[in-house]
């Protein structure tokens, strides 16, 4: 039952002591918990119980991959100079196994690390595997490989998709078993699933989540499910506690349904969402901290738990950014920084509202909170105007011959870009039709560019010009982001997905040459000038390492690496107009950059500075 839902552990006393006394203040100690520890964790009715006594979870959303690694440590000691108790992140799959059977948890995929971390800053840990998260990340989390095998049904009962499930939860939980509660470590619960109820009502499906967790030993500790309030019925399970995720201004009705819901669960806010997230071609987004502070503050003095999405958004760094699908036919990616609007900035910097969410929890639980740390220095450094250039054409591979169109997926492919080429005869031209085009297209005859197709504009064709003899068809695609939302995640193999002719003609035959771009050390790079599709390489002189942006309002659309790291992508459309490159990626000297350029001209240049540069902002922020 829910009412009776908990479990025991074993931690430190010493890092829960600050957060039980300012629990223990909330009320008197409700119903005792049946322990085999020191210590335990659960619920009782509306409550979630510490060792038998009410505790109020006040937590903050923050991701480990979207935080430089030597970043993390001090993103958590503003959580809890803030007055977080709890830290909450999603795990995600695609990054920790890019290939079937290949796992990766180093470095920055660290993600036991990272949870060690939050313990040493005295933070619990809310853990959401999924295996689906949303997160306006990359196919909701999941490995584009699964999209290879065309029978395969994301978020289903379907054998397959569950058997890779399984693996991916027997070996994440290796990681994670050691710092559950019960163990010692500081994760007090496990999301099963994500906001399932927005997607679907296979009852099924959510229980072979809840074993795949509890088989891999991640379920050992309190299990519960998240949705929005619409979403409840379809999402939950009868036997784990539920949680609701909303948005400013709902919180009222959002509790009043998962009251009516759920009379005997706890009342907490799985994600409440006080900021937004951009999207390449619209506004950005600044929304009204005070409405937001006032409502956290609201939530608090009813004794409700909450986890605020984002306290910190931090960069969706590389190819990891999603994109939005409500009908299956829209499509809009979302942008390389996911600053979100939160109370810390994307450079880790407290901005007003962090000051507002401080004196909302302070006051209610009266805490003693360690001061505020120093902001992290930014700094403008110079960067080599002139550039060396490495022409796409004359950089690539090996093309393989097919008869047929391949997607990305059917050459093993995940991420950047795949360059389809045909000859055309004589006299053909007309009508190009890209059906299934997933997702933006620049065509090509003879290597001159003719136009773009851009699936976030719906396109789906361009007219190619007569050609008065014998000449070459290069069609260069880019994904741009898989969808991370409703049920178009099934579709979303990218590349050309479904029949392209020309003039109402099929080309016979293809060169498909893969561009992944994730080993650029082969590149021809001269100093010449270079126009149409190029990399470029230059570099940046720092005298002490710090924090800048980079101003990419000179270029136009592609990709940029500081060093070995893959910083994200540009887009002259906006709304975002600048690229965060972390401090603690930079060493005195030279720093090399390198950028892909798809439409490059003369004087393509880079400059450094201190503050971010958006495009047109969509504010509801009240006068501050």
């Amino acid at each position: 039952m829910i009412g009776r839902h908990r479990f025991t552990a074993k931690v430190s006393l010493l890092m829960l002591l600050p957060l039980l006394l300012g629990a223990e203040r909330l009320c008197e100690a409700g119903r005792s918990s049946l322990r085999t520890g020191r210590h335990t964790f659960g619920v009782s009715g509306s409550r979630f119980l510490m060792d038998g006594k009410p505790y109020q979870i006040i937590s903050g959303e923050m991701h480990y991959p979207r935080v430089p690694r030597p970043y993390w440590r001090d993103r958590l000691r503003k959580a809890r100079a803030m007055g977080l108790n709890t830290i909450t992140t999603y795990v995600f799959w695609n990054l920790h196994e890019p290939k079937p059977g290949e796992f990766d948890f180093s470095g920055q995929n660290d993600i036991a690390e990272f949870i060690r971390e939050a313990q040493k800053e005295g933070l619990n840990v809310i853990l959401r595997p999924g295996p689906y998260v949303c997160a306006e990340w990359e196919l909701g989390g999941y490995p584009s490989w699964l999209l290879k095998d065309r029978t395969l049904v994301l978020r289903s009962d379907d054998p397959a998709y569950n058997k890779a499930v399984q693996a991916w939860f027997t070996r994440l939980g290796q990681e994670i078993r050691p710092l559950l509660l019960k163990n010692g470590g500081p994760i007090i619960a496990v999301q099963v699933e994500n906001e399932y109820g927005s997607y679907g009502q296979d009852r099924t499906y959510l229980e072979n989540v809840k074993r795949e967790l509890i088989d891999a030993g991640i379920g050992d500790t309190l299990l519960y499910t998240a949705n929005p309030p619409q979403g409840i019925a379809n999402g939950s399970l009868p036997e784990l506690p539920t949680v609701v995720n909303f948005g400013t201004g709902d919180a009222k009705r959002s509790f009043a349904r998962l009251e009516q819901s759920r009379p005997d669960g706890p009342r907490m806010s799985g994600e409440y969402w006080a900021g937004w997230f951009d999207k390449w071609g619209e506004d950005h987004h600044a929304t009204d901290g005070e409405k937001e502070a006032a409502e956290f503050r609201w939530m608090l003095d009813q004794g409700y738990s909450v986890n605020l999405y984002m306290f910190h958004g931090g960069t969706t760094f590389g190819w990891m950014n999603g994109a939005d699908s409500h009908t299956g036919n829209d499509y809009h990616p979302d942008t390389t920084s996911y600053d979100y609007d939160a109370p810390l900035d994307e450079t880790g910097t407290p901005r007003y509202k962090f000051g507002l969410f401080r004196k909302a929890i302070l006051d209610r639980t009266h805490a003693s909170v360690p001061p505020i740390p120093a902001a992290i220095p930014r700094k403008a450094f110079p960067i080599r105007g002139q550039m060396q250039s490495a022409s796409l054409w004359r950089n690539l591979p090996t093309p393989i011959a097919s008869k047929n169109l391949l997607t990305f997926e059917d050459l093993d492919q995940s991420y950047g870009y795949v360059l389809y080429r045909a000859g055309i005869d004589e006299g053909e031209g007309g009508t190009l039709q890209l059906n299934g085009l997933h997702d933006y297209a620049q065509i090509y005859i003879d290597q001159e560019l003719v136009g773009t197709v851009d699936r976030r504009l719906g396109q789906t064709s361009i007219e190619i010009p007569r050609a008065t003899r014998a000449a070459t068809l290069d069609i260069l695609v880019e994904n741009t982001g898989r969808v991370n939302y409703s049920r178009a995640i099934l579709t979303e193999r990218k590349g050309l997905t479904g029949i392209v002719s020309l003039d109402g003609k099929t080309p016979g035959s293809w060169e498909i040459y893969s561009l992944p771009m994730s080993d650029l050390s082969k590149l021809r790079f001269e100093d010449e000038p270079c126009s149409g599709p190029c990399f470029f390489r230059t570099t940046m002189q720092v005298s002490v390492p710090a924090d800048t942006y980079l101003d990419t309002r000179g270029l136009k659309k592609g990709q940029l690496w500081l060093g070995q790291h893959n910083l994200g992508r540009f887009w002259s459309i906006g709304p975002e107009l600048s690229i965060y490159a972390p401090g603690c990626w930079l060493q005195r000297g030279e720093n090399k950059i390198t950028l892909f350029e798809l439409q490059a001209t003369p004087g393509e240049r880079l400059v450094s500075m201190i503050e971010p540069v958006f495009g047109k902002t969509k504010s509801t922020r009240d006068t501050q």
